[in-house]
């Protein structure tokens, strides 16, 4: 059975769609627009530079071996010292002068090659929200607007430090399914990124406080695993080992939601991603995720989505 955040990601659907390395001698300085449903990651593998969060207003320096995870696709600009964020170029204009073509190494910048930052960089996508707002759960809406992880390759251990030599030998090399490979190896790493940061989250963080309260986290998981089980108040409360009205008032307080709200939002992403992952017709997907009456899955389905099973299913 998936584990809780590996169960999330995979309904999301989680892929890598975009990846390359870069060569960045100063001055450079790129603005990178943002995007809806997207996350991106930058990877220092050599050198230094700055990121500037234009939604924040914060600037932060990256050295070699630090990772930076921009959940939410928010705009950014990745600069040297010597440039303000103010002066950077839209990368469409820097892909245009550098003469990139989404193969081999994006090269760009002035004559000091000694200073010379490399880059791995990542861009993700998440399936369309299975509601009118957000990704489709709401671990990823309530992520920060950057997650840094500083020494990323020494502090995670051998295994991602070797894996992130794989990435950086897969796309700088030639071998066939390479492309393949690294997009796969980065999925796992925007992964663990998350898992790293849910590891040192208090359980009285306000936005995630839930998935790291371990009363919570016992239920949650309990219901990932058999989603379509007929879940009341009471049963989830009997998994987090609390009576039913310490448990609901425990949920609340840390997720910000009713537990039976909070299945019903993800019982219908479920639905979401069986429609258009695979093909379920509105029968199956009733079924899968507990409703006995296709009826009333579907005005459930409508009220949380704003569109028909049918309706969503032939729009995607």
């Amino acid at each position: 059975m998936l584990d809780l955040l590996s169960d999330i990601l995979t309904r999301l659907s989680l892929r890598g769609t975009f990846y390359f390395r870069t060569s960045f001698t100063p001055p450079f300085g790129i603005q990178v627009p943002g995007f809806e449903n997207v996350a991106r990651f930058h990877f220092v593998q050599r050198g230094e530079l700055k990121v500037h969060l234009s939604a924040t207003g914060e600037t932060l320096r990256l050295r070699q071996g630090d990772l930076i995870l921009i959940p939410h696709g928010a705009p950014h600009a990745l600069l040297c010292n010597e440039v303000k964020p103010y002066d950077a170029l839209p990368l469409e204009q820097v892909l245009e002068q550098s003469g990139y073509t989404g193969d081999g190494v994006l090269v760009y910048g002035g004559a000091e090659e000694e200073r010379d930052t490399q880059l791995i960089c990542g861009h993700f996508s998440f399936t369309g929200p299975a509601g009118r707002n957000g990704t489709g759960h709401m671990l990823i809406d309530r992520l920060p607007p950057f997650i840094l992880i500083e020494n990323y390759g020494e502090d995670a251990g051998a295994w991602i430090e070797a894996t992130l030599r794989m990435i950086g030998s897969e796309v700088s090399g030639a071998r066939i399914g390479g492309d393949l490979i690294a997009l796969k190896l980065s999925e796992v790493l925007f992964a663990q990124a998350i898992r790293a940061y849910l590891e040192h989250q208090s359980p009285d963080d306000a936005a995630l406080a839930g998935f790291a309260d371990p009363r919570v986290s016992r239920a949650l998981t309990a219901f990932h695993q058999s989603p379509a089980q007929e879940w009341s108040v009471a049963t989830l409360a009997r998994e987090a080992a609390m009576s039913r009205t310490a448990f609901a008032q425990l949920f609340a307080q840390k997720m910000g939601t009713t537990p039976m709200q909070y299945l019903t939002d993800w019982r219908m992403q479920i639905a979401c991603h069986g429609l258009t992952e695979s093909r379920w017709n509105v029968a199956d997907a009733a079924a899968e995720v507990g409703y006995a009456s296709e009826a009333a899955f579907s005005r459930v389905f409508k009220k949380q989505v704003g569109l028909s099973p049918a309706a969503y299913r032939a729009m995607h």
